[in-house]
């Protein structure tokens, strides 16, 4: 069992990454809440696989439990989805000690988290993510929201969990398109922070791809570790270094939002946002060559899509969905870029034309 700690202050927390943790969640979530009664939400793929054992797990450890299945995808972010949730809490009268528990993917975590922010002005949140993305990523660092139709994650808050269990035994089910997905944000931790790491990505791509419970460990322990210090150094992203975890995520938001959040898995569309990102570097912040190929090279073995064929009237459409990224300012479009795999800054503002460029160099 690997546990990575948050450094928060009051509002401090544990993630523990390792196998069985699914029938241990009780007994972790007794030591860090107060109230008796609480909600789990989660998916319709993941409520029938794991709701089950953690309801059980809850029970034994003296909860009340209320579950809330939602349906499964990126579209359940909405706003119709969350007042679902509000009026299912309040059926089951959860009190400001009550607590929510989300079991599931991003969505799942991203949506529950919100609703904990802001039911009763705000209630304490569990995240159990069950895929690789979740596990490294949107569980971690309490960002939480829902999309609207203009785009993604423009209703939101941050509110810090109490804890996160990493299960490691839920991505033996995991498909394989997922976990490539999530394996997108693992790469992204090497290029903005750790060359080492990055460099054993590299090494362990094949284990990666199989499901090696060690190799995935570590890839797990190290990207909380790295999310960790960076949240820990700027937590609501004032001064400029949590930015950072956005690389390939201005293109790549962008992709999903035109595309209607379906035809791209986050960790897809992210991964054609971090070549873009790449290219961009090169141009504008002199990243060497060499590193932008070896970013491009790690993505396509790991079998994600580092091409995409715009038409034009798409380049239109993610100009637009691109002016609404949360890091630009009066209007302009801002990148996170990377001098050398390792290091990268925020704010970089980038124009329309450099940007349809680059557009043009991701065609296949």
């Amino acid at each position: 069992m690997k546990k990575v700690q948050v450094s928060l202050g009051e509002r401090s927390y544990n993630i523990w990454i390792g196998p069985g943790l699914l029938s241990q969640a009780g007994q972790k979530i007794a030591k860090v809440v107060d109230g008796r009664k609480c909600a789990l939400i989660t998916d319709d793929k993941v409520g029938p696989v794991y709701a089950e054992e953690v309801s059980k797990s809850l029970k034994a450890a003296g909860f009340d439990v209320a579950l809330i299945e939602l349906p499964s995808g990126e579209k359940t972010k909405s706003l119709k989805w969350l007042g679902h949730c509000y009026d299912q809490l309040a059926q089951a009268r959860l009190d400001r000690k009550s607590f929510l528990v989300a079991l599931g993917g991003g969505v799942v975590g991203d949506l529950a988290g919100f609703v904990a922010a802001s039911y009763l002005r705000g209630i304490d949140c569990i995240q159990i993510p069950t895929t690789l993305l979740a596990q490294v990523d949107s569980s971690v660092g309490g960002k939480v929201g829902i999309n609207l139709k203009s785009g993604k994650n423009l209703v939101g808050a941050f509110h810090q969990p109490k804890t996160v269990l990493c299960d490691t035994d839920t991505l033996k089910t995991l498909p394989d398109r997922e976990l490539r997905a999530g394996l997108a944000e693992v790469i992204k931790y090497g290029i903005i922070w750790d060359a080492r790491f990055f460099s054993w990505i590299e090494k362990n791509t094949e284990l990666l791809l199989k499901k090696d419970e060690k190799a995935l460990t570590r890839a797990i322990g190290r990207s909380c570790a790295i999310k960790s210090e960076v949240v820990a150094e700027d937590e609501k992203e004032t001064t400029g270094a949590r930015a950072l975890l956005n690389f390939g995520h201005t293109l790549g938001h962008g992709l999903e939002a035109i595309s209607g959040y379906g035809q791209y898995l986050h960790g897809e569309a992210i991964s054609i946002g971090q070549v873009a990102a790449a290219r961009l570097s090169v141009q504008l912040v002199d990243m060497p060559q060499e590193h932008a190929l070896r970013i491009y090279k790690l993505f396509q073995s790991m079998e994600l899509p580092v091409e995409w064929n715009a038409s034009r009237s798409q380049e239109s459409k993610i100009l637009k969905a691109m002016q609404l990224d949360k890091k630009n300012v009066s209007g302009e479009i801002r990148f996170v870029l990377s001098s050398c795999i390792g290091r990268a800054s925020s704010g970089h503002p980038v124009s329309e034309a450099t940007i349809l460029n680059v557009i043009e160099t991701l065609r296949s």
